[in-house]
């Protein structure tokens, strides 16, 4: 029997080139999200192995969609607003995402309760997720889950804490640590202290220190490699739940945070 050799269509095999170029030119996004900080252009022809001119095409290209953007100077590139709003869609939405209220709407239920699930970006606190508790005495929540100063809420001091050091550092030198009440931490020592006492007793809270007559608690969430990449948080009117009282749920939220954090990558 004759042996003949089946060639691919010339269209096929453009499709199959331009998908490995789409393939290669997302892993550019890939190694900034997985860095972690800015990245140098020749880190990024390192780790990716594109020419230098597909490079410059491709950073340009997610740089105009606002999938990546440069630090001042230009000299590294970070992630863009736009992926990053991306990131936090896909959280919001994946078939893991109503697991993760189920365990929320569960401890509310045990706890009677708000309670939350957030994430640091760009530096301010956002909500993941959020389940009320039936009471008339509620803090308001801006639509979409808003964006809240980290220094004054126990899951935005939490995930300041559990920050890489050198990250924390320049985090804390451009926070700008605004008073909300007389209980608010304005001084960056005082802070640091703070955040050195959160990683070793494993929790943080807020004393009254965003809305006065309000506590809350948070304990961290890690994934599955162990990194803590958010917060869940028991919150409540200090009438109704003294912050001593809210400290007693940690066992509880530790619990759920370690179910939460199996959906999370």
């Amino acid at each position: 029997m004759s042996s003949r050799v089946i060639s691919l269509p010339e269209d096929l095999g453009e499709i199959a080139s331009e998908t490995s170029s789409t393939l290669k030119a997302f892993g550019v996004l890939e190694v900034l999200v997985r860095a972690g900080r800015a990245v140098t252009l020749s880190e990024l022809m390192q780790a990716t192995e594109l020419p230098k001119p597909t490079l410059h095409r491709t950073l340009a290209l997610f740089e105009e969609a606002g999938f990546l953007a440069r630090e001042p100077g230009g000299r590294a590139y970070i992630i863009g607003e736009r992926l990053s709003r991306f990131a936090l869609d896909v959280l919001r939405s994946d078939g893991a995402a109503a697991e993760r209220r189920t365990i929320l709407r569960r401890v509310v239920s045990e706890l009677t309760e708000t309670c939350n699930l957030a994430v640091l970006k760009k530096g301010v606190l956002i909500y993941l997720d959020r389940v009320e508790a039936p009471w008339p005495l509620r803090l308001h929540v801006a639509e979409g889950g808003g964006a809240l100063p980290p220094h004054c809420c126990a899951s935005g001091k939490l995930l300041l804490a559990h920050l890489p050091a050198a990250e924390r550092v320049r985090l804390l030198e451009l926070l700008p640590l605004e008073r909300f009440t007389e209980r608010t931490i304005t001084d960056r020592a005082v802070l640091e202290s703070e955040l050195d006492r959160i990683v070793s007793v494993g929790y943080a809270v807020d004393n009254e220190e965003y809305v006065l007559g309000v506590a809350c608690v948070a304990v961290p969430v890690a994934n599955r490699h162990g990194d803590v990449v958010a917060a869940l948080a028991v919150q409540g009117a200090t009438a109704r739940l003294p912050l001593m009282r809210a400290i007693e749920f940690i066992p509880r939220l530790r619990a759920a945070a370690a179910e939460i954090g199996s959906t999370l990558g």
